[in-house]
């Protein structure tokens, strides 16, 4: 990792600039060890975890199992870093916590700031990985990851770096929140509407009398011609990345020609997408038109314009789509799980009364959702530059003092 450091800064080792700390897992078979008050964090616990601060996992130990195993209390502000299955989930310790032996923690020395420490190891998550060895699966041991060197600049502007990706970080964090209130908040005038105080004279019909199911496709991927162009394609990995939120961006683009020579079509702003295959019930909105893959199905409303109110019902019915799923290899969903599923049909005039009351709530969640891509793209240019040094930032008295 050595290059040109830049003028005030200097090469160290992770070793001597945090206390490295590996974790432990009671015994699974003793009770007592289980279900206490301590937060024990696993890389599982980290594998769909997208924001930096954890508070715990899905399950805690006690007293007597952190006694009973090598697992160790780690202070608030630790840096948690999986080294094996995988190498490179990162989080950062809310509150005091242990974790298994997936982990090698950082805890850093006073020379370092913690959240500058995060962003270092977040922009070096490949070379991390690089480093791992072993035969069965790739594992980070603590005395290779302290002996490690990185450039670090002086703690002031170590806090200056952090202050500036952090605000970026902050904000997307606010914008989350936000989002994730909305969603909640419609989700509770559908069911009030349509299942609390569902009107008895509504009669049961199948789904497929309120939704419109459209098959996707795949251009051959043997032909260039048809690839990276400028039409958003969404794969299964896009939406179970993008699960019960609208989709921005799509790993992979394809062309004019790569639309109009497979059976992908283009669905409109707004509609919904659900996984088919394998992983069956993930599902999105679209905060663009996009293409998809035959291994999932679009779904529009039957009644005009009424988009949200379909996302919302599929959300209701997730579960049971789930369930009636079948296959030998890997579970499928099919045009009938979606006919045999009995819903109660309200009036064409009440679902467009609901979509008019939901409407701004969704158009605010697509609007953030852009912002919060905006500014990630932002701060995933702005990261390798600050730590790198290409691009200096400005530090104050205060931040000197801290």
């Amino acid at each position: 990792m050595s290059g040109r450091i830049p003028e005030g800064w200097r090469e160290c080792k992770l070793g001597d600039v945090a206390e490295i700390v590996g974790g432990g897992t009671p015994k699974t078979n003793v009770i007592e060890y289980w279900n206490g008050e301590i937060p024990w964090i696993t890389p599982r616990d980290l594998s769909n975890f997208n924001g930096r601060f954890i508070s715990k996992g899905e399950r805690n130990i006690s007293e007597k199992g952190l006694i009973n195993s090598s697992a160790r209390i780690l202070p608030k502000g630790t840096i948690l870093l999986s080294t094996r299955a995988p190498v490179g989930y990162l989080a950062i310790a809310e509150n005091q916590m242990t974790t298994n032996q997936g982990f090698r923690s950082l805890i850093p020395f006073k020379n370092t700031d913690n959240i500058f420490l995060f962003y270092l190891l977040k922009n070096n998550v490949e070379y991390l990985k690089s480093q791992a060895t072993g035969t069965t699966f790739g594992e980070l041991s603590g005395s290779v990851l302290g002996s490690l060197i990185f450039p670090f600049p002086p703690l002031p502007e170590q806090h200056a770096i952090a202050s500036v990706i952090g605000s970026l970080d902050d904000k997307i964090d606010l914008l989350n929140r936000e989002n994730q209130t909305l969603e909640q908040m419609a989700e509770a005038i559908f069911r009030q509407w349509f299942i609390e105080e569902a009107d008895e004279e509504w009669e049961e019909g199948s789904l497929l009398e309120l939704i419109e199911l459209v098959g996707g496709g795949t251009p051959k991927t043997s032909i260039a011609e048809y690839w990276d162009g400028s039409i958003p394609w969404l794969s299964g990995k896009d939406i179970s990345s993008n699960h019960k939120t609208f989709v921005t961006d799509t790993e992979k683009m394809i062309t004019e020609d790569g639309l109009n020579n497979s059976s992908t079509k283009i669905l409109p702003k707004y509609a919904t997408i659900i996984s088919a295959r394998g992983t069956v019930g993930k599902y999105c909105l679209l905060a663009q038109p996009m293409a998809f893959s035959q291994t999932n199905y679009g779904i529009l409303p039957k009644i005009e314009g009424c988009f949200f109110f379909t996302y919302l019902l599929i959300n209701h019915l997730v579960e049971e789509l789930r369930a009636s799923a079948y296959g030998c290899v890997f579970d499928t969903i099919t045009t009938s799980t979606f006919r045999d599923s009995e819903v109660p049909i309200p009036s064409n005039t009440e679902i467009n009364e609901f979509e008019d009351s939901v409407s701004p709530f969704f158009q605010r969640i697509c609007q953030n959702k852009m912002q919060i891509r905006t500014l990630e793209k932002l701060r995933d240019t702005l990261l390798p530059k600050l730590m790198s040094g290409e691009v200096r930032v400005r530090f104050t008295d205060s931040e000197v003092q801290k």
